[in-house]
């Protein structure tokens, strides 16, 4: 849990980036709290990418103004802003040993070699590779050689570390194991964390507090939690997780869908919507009652810990609703393709964004 009163260690206010006539991004103003791991979320192309590099100094903005524990960074070269960075590719020294590698940073910070020696052992520790200093690169596998490269990224203490995709080249196991690895690293050493990702799940796995982009913007600012189950808007629903979109006309309390109208809370629109509602949300129920529905099975697709049901309801057009159910809800319930159920559309998950989809 964040501080009520936070210390911002990293401040960005109106930043902009232009590549001659393309805006990479617009308006961009956000505050970091010292100690937080934050994630620049969004599709290939929103600019996350840029804004990170921006940060570090790599492409200046070309305009707004970037702050780093109270200082001016805006204009400031890489080599004179205070963080450590580790890049999708590894960027690991090929002819240099491990602890060479480890060790980079500090010998151009004209370190002891004792104290060297002293750092180098005790990173290798810490991200579990005590034994591997005398190996190069090519002898490691993905894995370890990412583990070396945020090694190195932290040798020198910067007070910032800015991780862009480090995940993205592993498979899938290793990638899993190593965002847990990597957390728990970053609360150990309590540095303020800016990562770049495209995998919703790593955000939503790592993040204290996730920034979604689209298009060179900022769509919505919040924890894990809030930003899967309060989106701000339609992008935001539709790119984290599955969400089931319909065309709707809402007015006050009350929204209908083909001709079949439900209970809505929270609802501030009027006149043509997307009503939303994620597949978890849609729950089997006994019978008829408020915001419930007969349905029919259309489709069922085993998905290993759930079953994902494509759902049908004459009163309500063309829609089809994507609903989980466990395993053993469908194994109680007997649900296969072809049967009849009634479902709860509950009204305090049911969401409307503006315009119909």
């Amino acid at each position: 849990m964040l501080d009520s009163a936070p210390n911002i260690y990293l401040r960005i206010e109106n930043l902009w980036k232009n590549f001659g006539n393309f805006t990479a991004l617009r308006e961009i103003s956000l505050e970091v709290v010292e100690g937080e791991f934050l994630c620049f979320l969004g599709p290939s192309g929103c600019g996350k990418t840029t804004l990170l590099r921006a940060i570090a100094g790599l492409d200046l903005q070309s305009a707004g103004k970037v702050e780093q524990a109270g200082r001016d960074v805006s204009n400031l070269p890489p080599s004179e802003r205070d963080f450590g960075i580790v890049f999708q590719s590894y960027a690991l020294f090929p002819n240099l040993t491990i602890e060479k590698n480890i060790a980079y940073g500090l010998e151009n910070a004209k370190r002891s070699k004792a104290e060297i020696k002293s750092r180098v052992a005790e990173l290798l520790a810490l991200v579990g590779l005590p034994e591997q200093g005398k190996k190069y690169p090519a002898q490691l596998s993905g894995g370890q050689q990412q583990r070396i490269a945020l090694a190195r990224a932290i040798a020198t203490n910067p007070g910032l570390l800015l991780l862009d995709e480090p995940l993205s080249a592993l498979d899938a196991k290793v990638r899993i194991f190593l965002r847990h690895e990597v957390k728990e690293l970053q609360r150990k050493l309590g540095i303020t964390t800016v990562m770049v990702t495209h995998d919703q799940e790593e955000a939503l796995s790592m993040a204290d507090r996730i920034v979604v982009m689209n298009h060179g913007t900022i769509e919505q600012v919040g924890t894990p939690l809030e930003i899967y189950r309060d989106p701000e808007s339609l992008f935001v629903a539709d790119f984290i997780g599955a969400m089931n979109q319909m065309p709707a006309m809402a007015e006050g309390n009350r929204v209908r869908i083909g001709n079949t109208e439900l209970r809505i809370e929270n609802n501030g629109l009027s006149g043509k919507v997307t009503a939303t509602i994620r597949p978890e949300d849609v729950l089997p129920v006994a019978g008829p009652g408020e915001n419930t529905l007969p349905v029919g099975i259309k489709s069922m697709e085993f998905l290993g810990s759930f079953y994902r049901a494509d759902l049908t309801n004459p009163d309500m057009g063309d829609v089809v609703i994507s609903a989980d159910f466990s395993i053993n809800a469908a194994r109680r319930l007997g649900l296969e393709t072809g049967a009849d159920l009634h479902v709860e559309l509950p009204a305090a998950r049911l969401k409307t964004f503006p315009g119909a989809n």
